[in-house]
């Protein structure tokens, strides 16, 4: 019945539960927030909806696990050291089946820096060839950055590059599931992969999919083809059940309205800006209003404006 109720909130894609203003909803642990059953099988520790901090240990992303019948399949490594122990004693708590293998959902910090504790169980740890060299370029200044907010948090951290990479597909049959690591293609940053369940019409889409806080559009982060991706490739799995790369599951007509739709409404805001012949220091504050409830919209707003004006300028 609880999976049934839990389904229902999901297709309904409330925000209700989000909020950059909650410290730490599990003071008992380094989690965030306590994993729980999202459907059968499929646990997920959410995150704040916020930047990482000391007071959330850089869990400010989605760590996810699968309980497959033969063995327990985790989504990221987490962001430290402590925080991938402490996700791996939740799991304990919920199965004696051992973790079999780790999943980076792409080389960003909350995704990697717990690598290492996953390499000393002796875990394989699956990349993005693109990922792994993200890990590899800037796992220092990378890690550098985490122990900063994270002090003590931060102990026993070291960078752990992905024991195995793929360019398009890893797929894996395990227990009573059919997993699916899939790089769909640029999206929000290098080697982002999403995981499909197909026979559950479930995906884990990591940083390809936001809806309870704004998106950052980082540098490198090129906004059309991500939505090219979206629509080609992204779209057509038509997903029952989302689990994001930060918020609570819910579903694709969510996602598709604080993503795609975001994405396509800022580069449209962008492009009647440089119509009208304005320039960078105007377009940081070009109208974004209708995603102001969004966390985090202060911090990235403007920023954004501003990166999409850059990549615009020049297409």
């Amino acid at each position: 019945m609880k999976h049934l109720i839990y389904a229902a909130a999901l297709l309904l894609g409330s925000h209700a539960m989000a909020s950059e203003d909650i410290a730490d909803k599990y003071p008992g642990s380094l989690l965030y927030d306590k994993p729980y059953e999202v459907i059968p099988g499929v646990f997920s520790a959410i995150g704040a909806t916020a930047p990482p901090t000391y007071e959330n240990a850089g869990h400010n992303n989605n760590l996810s696990f699968i309980v497959t019948g033969e063995g327990v399949v985790v989504i990221n490594g987490g962001a430290a050291y402590e925080l991938a122990a402490a996700l791996h004693k939740e799991i304990k708590a919920v199965t004696d089946e051992p973790v079999k293998l780790v999943f980076n959902e792409n080389g960003q910090g909350h995704a990697v820096l717990g690598n290492g504790y996953w390499a000393e169980q002796g875990v394989p740890i699956v990349a993005h060839a693109d990922a792994a060299h993200e890990v590899e370029r800037f796992g220092g200044s990378i890690l550098e950055a985490m122990q900063r907010y994270n002090r003590d948090r931060a102990e026993g951290t070291e960078v752990q590059l992905p024991t195995e990479t793929f360019e398009e597909e890893y797929i894996v049959e395990m227990g009573d599931f059919r997993i699916e690591a899939r790089h769909l293609g640029p999206a929000h940053s290098p080697g982002d992969i999403v995981i499909w369940l197909p026979k559950q019409s479930l995906v884990v889409s990591g940083d390809m999919a936001f809806h309870e806080r704004m998106l950052p559009i980082f540098p490198d982060t090129m906004t059309a083809e991500w939505i090219e991706t979206w629509e080609t490739a992204f779209e057509p799995l038509a997903a029952r059940y989302v689990i994001p790369g930060h918020g609570h599951p819910t579903n694709m007509a969510q996602v598709r309205r604080f993503t795609r739709d975001y994405l396509l409404y800022l580069r449209a805001q962008i492009a009647a800006h440089l119509e009208a012949g304005g320039g960078l220091a105007e377009a940081y504050y070009v109208d974004q209003s209708p995603y102001a409830g969004l966390d985090t919209f202060e911090e990235l707003a403007t920023k954004n404006a501003g990166r999409v004006f850059e990549q615009m300028e020049f297409e």
